[in-house]
């Protein structure tokens, strides 16, 4: 029987990258491949060991320190030198710096599966410093999956290695909500239309055009923003200064419980990424399972409008841009033939891609071959 680990990454689960490690550990050790994931802590979580099912064990290193914005745990190098001899497959999750020195060090001579979830873009001098390590990895891995064929087929990195190259979409459960709680949400909001966005408040998320979009709607659409981040105090003057504070709701952090209640109460998700940093958004197939419309933006080189499919699923417009994101979300929002064909052709879009158990699938097919 194969024995696969995934390495790299955080425990709790809080971004996309180990939410995908953490689901390809769930979905294939509930199939019945043993699968266990090798990761940091993060939020101060102690060290462990976790039996999470028959066939697969969670190991939590410590993190000593954060440097240049990575987390730096040298457990993961002796822990790794420890386990690597009892699998067949290591299945490591790029970007990581500590996991690459980690598999450096382990003496590993298996096969490895690189996932590239995305290039590194802004941390230049972090690049300087992991590229040559970067370049070891691309060429000691046996197979490079991305989660979107144009991610890969695009990335600077990996332009020599295009013999070695596939793609695993990421797929989620569907999301799941109780009709009282998102009742109780819509109830807020009597006849409006709900834009829902989710995601930390940084840069290339583009908050800012979506707001300022708002300033081009008419008061029948409300926009509701889910996260936190550095930029929340510039994001609440901005809507302050352009006199929005009534259309537009900043959510703050959205507990993973209530997230499905944000998505059952929307009319439109809208996706307003302006970097390729934005890789995939694994919001957007949340949104496709609940059939809910997209907006979202071309982003060169990103697999973004790849997984939102124009006018499938909803509609791709051009990266900062807020007269193209207001005249997008006008279409959907005032056209209840279009609206409605985009919410099935998003949920079709969902179930013949994204579930997590054609994630699992693709990935099997993958460690066999």
């Amino acid at each position: 029987m194969m024995k696969i680990l995934q390495l790299g990454k955080f425990y709790p689960i809080r971004g996309g990258v180990e939410k995908v490690m953490y689901d390809l550990m769930l979905g294939l050790s509930e199939a019945g491949v043993c699968c266990d994931m090798l990761c940091a802590s993060t939020e101060d979580h102690p060290a462990a060991e976790i039996e999470v099912n028959p066939y697969a064990r969670l190991y939590v290193v410590p993190t000593s320190l954060k440097v240049a914005g990575t987390m730096l745990a040298p457990g993961m190098i002796s822990k790794l030198r420890k386990i690597a001899g009892h699998y067949d497959i290591i299945h490591i999750h790029h970007p990581d710096p500590m996991a690459s020195l980690a598999l450096y060090l382990s003496g590993y001579r298996g096969r490895v599966i690189l996932h590239w979830h995305s290039d590194i873009l802004k941390q230049k001098n972090l690049l300087k410093l992991y590229k040559p390590l970067q370049n070891w990895l691309i060429k000691r891995a046996d197979q490079i999956v991305g989660t979107t064929p144009v991610y890969v087929e695009q990335s600077p990195f990996l332009q020599h290695v295009r013999d070695k190259i596939d793609y695993i979409p990421i797929g989620v459960t569907p999301m799941s909500y109780d009709e009282a709680a998102v009742a109780n949400l819509r109830s807020r909001y009597a006849d409006k239309t709900l834009i829902f966005s989710l995601g930390r408040l940084v840069e290339y998320k583009g908050y800012a055009y979506l707001i300022e979009a708002m300033e081009q709607l008419d008061a029948h659409f409300h926009l509701i923003i889910g996260g936190k981040g550095p930029l929340e105090q510039q994001l609440k003057q901005l809507i302050a200064d352009l006199n929005l504070q009534d259309r537009i709701s900043m959510a703050g952090f959205v507990a993973d419980e209530d997230i499905p209640t944000y998505f059952g109460a929307a009319d439109i998700f809208c996706l307003s990424s302006i970097w390729k940093t934005e890789a995939f958004a694994i919001v957007q197939i949340e949104a496709m399972s609940c059939g809910k419309p997209l907006v979202s933006t071309a982003i060169p080189g990103s697999g973004v409008s790849w997984v939102n499919q124009h006018q499938v699923s909803g509609l791709v417009v051009a990266p900062e841009n807020a007269t193209a994101l207001a005249q997008a979300i006008q279409q959907i929002g005032s056209d209840a033939v279009r609206y409605q064909a985009y919410a099935d052709g998003g949920l079709k879009r969902y179930r013949e891609n994204f579930t997590r158990d054609k994630m699992i699938e693709k990935c099997r097919r993958v460690y066999e071959k």
